[in-house]
């Protein structure tokens, strides 16, 4: 059977390059779902609110402030060490289409747990509207696409290697969902330490939660804890956050 050969875009070579940095990671997984009415309560009742994404980067942030194991990265050189950041570093999947063709970039958010809500929120909808050129963290991973494969290779092998640079180029977790899509339970890979994905809000106002981790970084126990953590976030700061930002106008309607 005779095909046609296409030419990898820069698009589909980040792909190929994230899936390449990410096959050594021994990545383990835990799904849990989480009751959220509060939450789901405040954002119905807010003028303008924020999207998932925004909230779950918000609440993961929030609960690595109290736990250094989500800021923990694996990193091989000089040698191998667990390197924690001071702070955490969020990549959003943003799916977009560019130029024609359909494609995931990630943007990076630092410290979404010192930002308001509406910040961390503003800065994924500029991501995905936004021309590519216009994004700082797009430019950057563009430019690094662009080089020859042995020194793309070198690049991904800094960033990824040492603790310090671990945060400037891959963050300390990422954020990816499909629920805008229809949901599902997606268990997507990146180089790690973390990453979470979440599906649709269920009729039982519960939304199913994955994480996946480095198991070099840490155990399934202290993730189970943060998934409850995470839904006691969730349902208090950021609900908090949701009413404070203002709640929609109740209609008057004349008798």
């Amino acid at each position: 059977m005779r095909g046609t050969p296409k030419t990898i875009s820069l698009r589909r070579r980040l792909i190929c390059d994230l899936m390449h940095a990410s096959m050594g990671v021994p990545f383990v997984s835990l799904s849990r779902s989480l009751n959220i009415r509060p939450v789901l309560e405040a954002r119905t009742g807010a003028t303008a609110p924020a999207g998932w994404a925004a909230m779950f980067v918000k609440a993961f942030a929030l609960v690595a402030r109290d736990e250094p194991i989500l800021r923990t990265v694996y990193a091989k050189w000089p040698w191998p060490t667990l390197y924690e950041l001071p702070k955490s570093v969020a990549l959003v999947a943003i799916a977009r289409v560019d130029d024609g063709e359909e494609c995931v970039i990630p943007q990076r958010i630092a410290a979404p747990d010192a930002m308001a809500l509406t910040a961390v929120d503003a800065e994924i909808r500029r991501a995905k509207t936004a021309p590519v050129e216009d994004v700082p963290m797009f430019r950057k991973i563009m430019r690094a696409t662009r080089l020859p494969l042995p020194l793309r290779r070198l690049s991904w092998a800094i960033g990824l290697n040492f603790g310090r640079q671990r945060g400037n180029w891959f963050g300390s977790f990422a954020v990816s969902s499909v629920a805008a899509y229809g949901g599902g339970e997606l268990h997507p890979i990146t180089p790690g330490p973390f990453i979470v994905s979440y599906g649709t809000v269920e009729a039982d106002q519960t939304i199913h939660v994955v994480i996946r981790w480095d198991h070099r970084v840490t155990d399934a126990a202290p993730i189970a804890r943060v998934l409850t953590r995470l839904e006691q976030v969730l349902n208090t700061e950021i609900a908090a956050e949701l009413r404070a930002a203002g709640s929609k106008p109740i209609r008057v309607v004349g008798t």
